[in-house]
């Protein structure tokens, strides 16, 4: 059996410009990016070994500049290519990435738009 424990990082904060309208691409907006990334915990706790584990703040400032990169038109590329960074490191199997976009250019009331993928190696 595959032990896949987890480690979450909530609310990363970043300014993009993505999105399909004209004025989203220019102006920019906030994007909100939570994650949950599956790894096995176990080698590293053993030796207290930074090495045999995922460093998450490597990982959040990777997220934070995939964010404030190249703009895509959807959230959805957005948390694609979030997800393929997280699972470039070694330790990573699986990762949740949710992509809250508060700014979205909605003509009604609302708190926030969202998109919630996992990816894994498998």
């Amino acid at each position: 059996m595959i032990r896949v424990d987890r480690v979450a990082l909530r609310g990363l904060t970043a300014r993009g410009h993505h999105g399909v309208f004209p004025e989203e691409r220019a102006k920019g907006q906030t994007f909100v990016v939570d994650l949950v990334l599956g790894l096995d915990t176990r080698p590293a706790a053993a030796d207290d070994d930074l090495t045999k584990t995922v460093h998450y703040g490597v990982v959040a400032e990777e997220v934070v500049a995939v964010v404030a990169g190249e703009p895509v038109d959807l959230i959805e590329t957005l948390a694609e290519r979030i997800a393929q960074k997280c699972l470039e490191h070694a330790a990573v199997r699986e990762v949740e990435v949710v992509v809250h976009k508060p700014e979205a250019p909605i003509t009604v009331p609302f708190d926030d738009v969202t998109i919630t993928i996992t990816r894994s190696r498998v």
